[in-house]
């Protein structure tokens, strides 16, 4: 099945970054909020503004590029986090759960919220925003031009006669 592509924008994450944010307000206090890099580093800010959280930490966990995806390495794990708790983990999106399991082994008692979620990966974080099918690669705006682009209309798209 050919991949579907959903972009978004930076209006769109911010809306659906403060929408996380309201799904985690009563779930917390929190001590602080590890973002899972690259994509967590602008959703948890987001979120780390709504929450009024200071503490921020970052585990980065390489899994895969453009070209390849390989066996996950840990390249920075969280000082200040211990086993989690009290902590909010924070992740754009959860896709097949590879660096989700990584991370929840690494902060077992956190909370892990993220974004977006694909079907293969929802099941281990706690909590998301969004659902887009598994053959869905979403193209966030760090990974786009800013220029706007015209689309064809979904009629329009190859192989659906028009």
């Amino acid at each position: 099945m050919a991949p579907q592509y959903y972009t978004v924008t930076w209006d769109q994450l911010h809306r659906d970054a403060r929408a996380l944010a309201w799904r985690l307000i009563d779930t917390g206090p929190w001590k602080g909020i590890v973002a899972v890099t690259r994509g967590g580093l602008i959703p948890a800010a987001i979120i780390a503004r709504e929450l009024e959280c200071r503490l921020i930490e970052s585990v980065s966990v390489e899994t895969y590029n453009e070209e390849s995806i390989g066996h996950p390495v840990v390249t920075k794990a969280p000082t200040a986090a211990g086993d989690g708790e009290g902590f909010l983990i924070i992740d754009d999106l959860v896709d097949t759960g590879t660096t989700a399991r990584v991370v929840r082994k690494l902060l077992p008692k956190a909370h892990f919220a993220t974004v977006y979620a694909k079907p293969a990966g929802k099941d281990i974080v706690d909590t998301f925003v969004t659902e887009v099918s598994q053959n869905t690669w979403i193209l966030f705006p760090w990974d786009t031009d800013a220029a706007p682009q015209f689309v064809a209309p979904i009629a329009r798209a190859p192989g659906r006669g028009a």
